[in-house]
């Protein structure tokens, strides 16, 4: 057991830090070659913040564990609202949310929670309703263009700060980028196929469902990367950052991943992930929609969120 553990948690760090290479790779090349920093930013980032829940989604289903996929997603989701976002209040002191925030981000979060709790409300999701996921994938990345196209005033700041991160101007791209997208693609492949291994593995060592794993350390270890982003834009003062981040992710990880993993096969809802996973998700989504209709989320309602996500690992593991 201790192996697998061990071989779990190396696979779950490269995993995130080859996510990390292939979208840090895929903005320099997006730059480059002369895509808007703003739409690199809202399109490539949100993809890589996912990239560990989508590939490790997709080496699942045909493994044969179909229910690790909802596992993921709605642990995920709940990992992001609950612990992410309360870490990042709690560090921030407060978040202050902005208009398209609340008035339209929100929503969408919230239509894509019900959409998820709908579709696999009756133990399956199958290619159907999981095309209907990839149509909601479109829907929220055309959204997230426009709206990025809309802000004219900002797009100056944002493309310098962009290219400035980056280290790439229009026109100039360093070799090591097409390097950085080859050993990141190569190490999500690996890391995937062995934290769903090790998954696998590990729920057979401890007689427990794989998707029990999939909702706790799964679920942590592939929001890390959205927990290390808030985090850092919430010390640096970037509050809208931190929750877009989230916003984004959660909406992303329903849509896309569920869609795209179900192209492989009906995917199976495990009775842990009905009974206790997507009630969470939801009351977290409500939870979060009502916490920031004050347009700030304040370091007491950060530990409050932190709390609720103690009390989800506790129910999910059967202690409580």
């Amino acid at each position: 057991m201790l192996l697998w553990a061990l071989i779990l948690l190396g696979s779950l760090i490269l995993l995130v830090k080859a996510a990390d290479w292939f979208t840090d790779g895929a903005e320099a090349i997006g730059v480059a070659f002369g895509l808007p920093p703003y739409v690199v930013g809202v399109t490539i980032v949100a993809v890589g913040t996912s990239l560990p829940e989508l590939v490790s989604s997709i080496v699942a289903v045909p493994l044969g564990n179909p229910e690790i996929v909802l596992g993921n997603v709605v642990g995920s989701n709940v990992t992001n609202i609950f612990l992410v976002l309360g870490v990042a209040a709690i560090l921030g002191g407060r978040l202050w949310a902005t208009w398209e925030i609340i008035h339209v981000d929100l929503p969408l979060l919230v239509g894509s929670a019900f959409l998820l709790a709908i579709i696999a409300w009756d133990g399956a999701v199958t290619l159907p309703e999981s095309l209907i996921c990839l149509v909601g994938t479109v829907i929220y990345v055309s959204y997230a263009v426009s709206m990025s196209i809309r802000r004219e005033p900002k797009h100056a700041d944002i493309e310098e700060s962009v290219e400035e991160e980056l280290g790439v101007k229009r026109g100039q791209l360093d070799r090591r980028a097409w390097l950085k997208i080859i050993i990141g693609a190569a190490g999500v492949f690996v890391g995937a196929q062995y934290t769903v291994r090790g998954v696998i593995e590990l729920a057979n060592t401890l007689d427990v469902g794989t998707e029990l794993i999939a909702m706790t350390a799964v679920a942590l270890g592939t929001s890390l990367p959205e927990l290390v982003v808030s985090v850092t834009a919430a010390r640096k003062g970037n509050l809208e950052v931190a929750i877009g981040n989230v916003l984004g992710s959660s909406v992303f990880n329903s849509f896309a991943v569920v869609g795209v993993a179900g192209l492989f096969g009906t995917l199976t809802v495990a009775p842990t992930v009905l009974t206790v996973g997507l009630p969470a998700m939801v009351v977290a989504t409500l939870l979060y929609f009502f916490m920031v209709q004050d347009k700030e989320i304040t370091s007491w309602e950060g530990w409050l969120l932190v709390m609720f996500y103690a009390l989800y690992l506790l129910k999910t593991l059967g202690i409580a």
